[in-house]
């Protein structure tokens, strides 16, 4: 186990974590290198080449613009969502770049910036990701300082080619409780008498300890804590703006914003006093799911949970927890995250989470899964229900495609969240109702999802070569 909590739970901004994340955090660490190399004030150009899911749907991903900001220094969890246009309009403006943010060297876009949407894999790569993108620096007389492939793997997670599948986050350090699959997690909770969200807290708080090793045990444990409220707090801002913002979301496709008038209509409802839908809390988990969407849509501030493509379906589960269950508390949330984060590092590591390699059950599939087994924590459930409440949710996820309209994180994504947020709910309380052990494990859903992945063909798999991407006009 080498993912943590803090790595699934990313605050960046959208509009997708795989597509503009990922490629500007690749960006951004190809020109550091290059700073801490001594090779920056050699290097007079930089070629960036996009290859598979990358190229095909780059642009309606705002990929382009995310190779901008990264090679000027910018990364996704520190930008000024507000600066974004202006920083990319004034590099256009002059052809100009600012490598690292120090070095100026012209760029021009249609030479520096190239998809190859006819390339599925950077040739000569060893690994097989259809999210590639590769950069080279050139001195002044044209030779090659350094080139570099990295492949955005979904969720903002990068890897480098070469390096053994690692991808930038894993920390290396020995925890207390490691596990690698859903049994494992079982029997490790089991034998040492921990539920599955005090084992990740345990190793959370492992990580923190690697970090300050003379911190006292509290301390440790109030940082992890206080990361993930402010994990929370990031998504509860993100439903606010989504829910007080109207207007066209960019792109192209003028798909208007919903969630603010869906809102309206049922804060009317509310205030006329009328009574007797036991199911209208659902349409608020619409509401706060379409609202976290639409921001990612509009490239604004967004937590991945564990993709901005899926980011809405954990916090509107998390906020439906919190606004409709009867003894909701800030402990419970905790529990949520801690143990949404556990069922997520499963399918990280013994799956995926790219729609660009599995479509889109490694998307709205696996957040539905972790905010269904977080729902199920947050209510009491034990750990059997819990493992039972990921898996019911996953299995009725099983094949989802990944065919964007325009490529754009619009249609059917936005609504899919709300889609994927409802079903969550269902399936906690389905497992929570449910004494008797079940037939499939959470282990065989996850490899079933992932090997159902492999053998969907890759235009249904975030290329908009298929599906309703191919079969919708774009109007």
């Amino acid at each position: 186990m080498t993912t943590s909590l803090f790595d699934l739970y990313k605050i960046g901004v959208g509009p997708s974590s795989s597509h503009t994340m990922g490629p500007m955090r690749a960006a951004c660490r190809f020109a550091r290198e290059l700073s801490n190399s001594g090779l920056l004030e050699r290097t007079s150009r930089v070629l960036a080449q996009l290859y598979g899911s990358l190229a095909l749907t780059g642009m309606g991903h705002a990929t382009d613009r995310a190779v901008l900001l990264g090679l000027a220094g910018n990364e996704p969890s520190a930008i000024d969502p507000a600066a974004i246009e202006s920083t990319v309009a004034g590099i256009r403006a002059s052809r100009r770049i600012d490598l690292a943010g120090v070095r100026s060297i012209p760029f021009d876009e249609a030479r520096d910036l190239v998809f190859h949407r006819d390339q599925m894999f950077p040739p000569g790569a060893r690994t097989q990701h259809p999210n590639g993108v590769r950069f080279t620096a050139f001195d002044s007389q044209g030779a090659v300082l350094t080139e570099r492939t990295f492949f955005s793997v979904g969720g903002g997670f990068i890897a480098e080619d070469g390096a053994a599948g690692a991808t930038t986050d894993e920390s290396g350090v020995q925890l207390p409780y490691p596990f690698h699959s859903a049994a494992e997690l079982l029997e490790t909770a089991h034998s040492h008498a921990l539920s599955i969200d005090r084992v990740m807290l345990a190793n959370e708080c492992q990580r923190q300890r690697a970090v300050d090793s003379n911190a006292n045990p509290e301390a440790i444990e109030g940082r992890v804590r206080a990361g993930i409220t402010r994990i929370w707090e990031a998504m509860q801002a993100c439903i606010e703006r989504g829910i007080a913002t109207e207007g066209i979301l960019p792109g192209g496709l003028q798909v208007r914003r919903r969630a603010h008038r869906l809102a309206e209509r049922l804060r009317a409802r509310d205030a006329s006093g009328q009574q007797g839908d036991p199911l209208a809390p659902l349409d608020w988990v619409t509401v706060y799911a379409m609202a976290v969407n639409e921001e990612n849509a509009a490239g604004g501030r967004v937590v991945t949970a564990p993709t901005n493509g899926a980011a809405g379906v954990v916090p509107a589960v998390a906020l439906y927890y919190r606004r409709f269950v009867s003894g909701a508390d800030e402990e419970g949330i905790i529990r949520f995250f801690l143990t949404s984060a556990a069922i997520g590092v499963l399918y990280k590591e013994n799956a995926s989470i790219s729609g660009a390699e599995v479509g889109c059950q490694g998307e709205v599939g696996v957040a539905c899964s972790m905010a269904a087994a977080g729902l199920a924590s947050a209510l009491g459930g034990n750990d059997g229900q819990i493992e039972h409440a990921a898996e019911i949710a996953m299995e009725h996820n099983l094949g989802m495609t990944c065919d964007p309209i325009g490529g754009l994180v619009q249609i059917p994504c936005i609504e899919r969240n709300a889609m994927g947020a409802a079903k969550a709910v269902q399936a906690a309380r389905l497992a929570m109702n449910e004494p008797e052990s079940h037939k499939v494990s959470l282990d065989q859903v996850i490899r079933t999802m992932y090997l159902t992945g492999l053998d969907m063909q890759s235009r249904y798999k975030e290329t908009s070569l298929a599906g309703l991407a191919l079969n919708v006009i774009e109007c």
